[in-house]
Order: structure tokens, then C-alpha cells, then sequence
């Protein structure tokens, strides 16, 4: 069953897009967006951003080619994409729709039109409240030949902890959340100096640490696997597992690429 208190992602994103996104971001998500993709071709590709936030990644892919389609659930995003899109010089903004991935409608509507060569969904399919459902969905929507690429929070003893900090946040009222950012933002960034050596704010993909935080401390449903439950629930539907990167942290997110061969016809349940 789907949980329905939620986190306001898309605020977050729009603050960070019209606030944080430098130019030095841009590049980096450039970079770090080419090398996710590194010998996946994307010009001329369908690719679906499921949960495409601030859009960056969105943005990146239509740069490169690909004909891009965002589904978000969350109003607000659509800001944060068209100023996202400003600060890229984007001629125009993506394609996108208000749509979840849990929707068996909207799966059902692009299944019958032959789904998309890349689906790609980067920290959003475990927030869904029912992240089973939603590799489902996912999965059923990449054509033959075509990719999965997502990132999920790993699974760690800790998980559960910060499971109750982000119900917690989530339940309390406007200013306790504001304190609860204060209180935790320090702790956050002591523990991630000290597990990766390096310092939290020099961060990668074009993200800013302060609204990092915000995310982590608020980002509800959650939902979190290991390593091997993410390959066990995906491979079964037809799926080889190209590259995993881990994640740097013990609960931040591990990193996925899996194919669907085109001479494999996978089994996969209707939506």
C-alpha cells in the first residue's frame, strides 16, 4: 500500500534551481550525466526521466539527442525544470507530464506504444511508497535492446533509524523542520567528511550540499536494498546488470545499469 505523507520534493528543487545551480553544477552534471551513459548511445533514443526533480538529467539527455519524456508527480518540479532549463540555455523545455510511475494507465498508454529505449529514474523509484510496484512499472516500459538506469538508497542498520528522522521531519510543523535541518546539517556533514575524506560540500553531478540535506532529512516514503535485492528483483524480468557503482556512503544511494537484450522476451506482469 502506498504511503501518502509526502515530502514536497519539488520546493526543495525549485530552491536549488533558482538559488544553487551555477554554472560550475552544470558542468558538472554534464559530465557526470556523459559518463553514466558512457557507450549507451542516446541520439535519436525515447528515454523516459521517471521523478526528473530539478531536471537536470532531463535537460542533459534532450542535449545529447535523445527524445525525452518526464513524468513527476510533484507540480512544483515544472519550476524547477523551467528554471533549470533557463540556466542550461535550453532552447526549450523538455517534454514532461504530472504522472506517477505507480499509474497502471499511464504504463499501460506507453507499453502499447513500444515503451522507451532508456528509462532512467536517479534517487526516485524508492520514494514511490511502493518501490516493488515501481520497478515493476519500470521495468515493463523498457523496449528490447533498451536500458534501466536508476540509483537507490542501500541498504545498512542504519536505515531504519533515519527511516523514523525522515517520518519524524515529515510529521512535525514548519518550524521544527527548519530546526531539525539546523540541528542535523552539522552532524551530516561531520559524517560524511569523516567516511569519505573529503569535504561534503565539493560535491559531484552539479548538486549543492545544503539542499542535499534537506532531501536526506525529509525524503519521504523511503525506501532502501541491498546491492543484490535491487539485481534480484530486476534481472528475473529479462535484465542483465552492466555496471554497479556503490554507493560512497553506507546509506547513500548505489548506482545501477541494466540491459534488456533484444533477444530475450521477458515475462513481465501487466500493469
Amino acid at each position: 500500500m502506498v504511503d501518502r505523507m509526502r515530502f514536497g520534493f519539488g520546493k526543495n528543487w525549485q530552491s536549488f534551481s533558482e538559488t544553487a545551480l551555477t554554472q560550475e553544477r552544470i558542468t558538472q552534471a554534464r559530465q557526470a550525466f556523459r559518463g553514466l551513459f558512457a557507450g549507451i548511445e542516446l541520439h535519436g533514443r525515447s528515454f523516459l526521466d521517471i521523478g526528473f526533480g530539478q531536471g537536470l538529467s532531463l535537460v542533459c539527455a534532450a542535449e545529447m539527442g535523445a527524445e525525452v519524456l518526464g513524468i513527476d508527480i510533484d507540480p512544483d518540479n515544472l519550476d524547477a525544470l523551467q528554471a533549470t532549463a533557463r540556466a542550461m540555455q535550453s532552447a526549450q523545455a523538455p517534454n514532461t507530464r504530472i504522472a506517477s510511475i505507480l499509474d497502471r494507465s499511464f504504463v499501460t498508454e506507453y507499453r502499447a506504444k513500444g515503451g522507451f529505449d532508456v528509462v532512467h529514474s536517479w534517487g526516485v523509484l524508492h520514494h514511490t511508497g511502493d518501490m516493488a510496484q515501481a520497478f515493476d512499472h519500470a521495468c515493463s516500459l523498457v523496449a528490447d535492446g533498451g536500458y534501466l538506469v536508476c540509483s537507490i538508497y542501500n541498504r545498512h542498520w542504519s536505515s531504519g533509524p533515519w527511516k523514523a528522522v525522515k517520518y519524524a521531519y515529515n510529521k512535525s510543523p514548519a518550524v521544527l523542520q527548519r530546526l531539525l535541518i539546523s540541528v542535523l546539517y552539522p552532524v551530516i556533514f561531520v559524517a560524511k567528511w569523516l567516511v569519505t575524506g573529503k569535504n561534503p560540500k565539493h560535491k559531484d553531478r552539479g548538486m549543492d550540499f545544503y539542499h542535499d540535506v534537506v532531501d536526506w532529512v525529509g525524503g519521504y516514503p523511503y525506501e532502501y536494498a541491498s546491492i543484490q535485492e535491487i539485481k534480484d528483483l530486476v534481472c528475473p524480468k529479462g535484465f542483465e546488470c552492466l555496471r554497479v557503482q556503490p554507493a560512497r556512503v553506507p546509506t547513500g544511494c548505489n548506482e545501477f545499469v541494466f540491459r534488456k537484450p533484444r533477444h530475450l522476451d521477458a515475462n513481465l506482469d501487466e500493469p
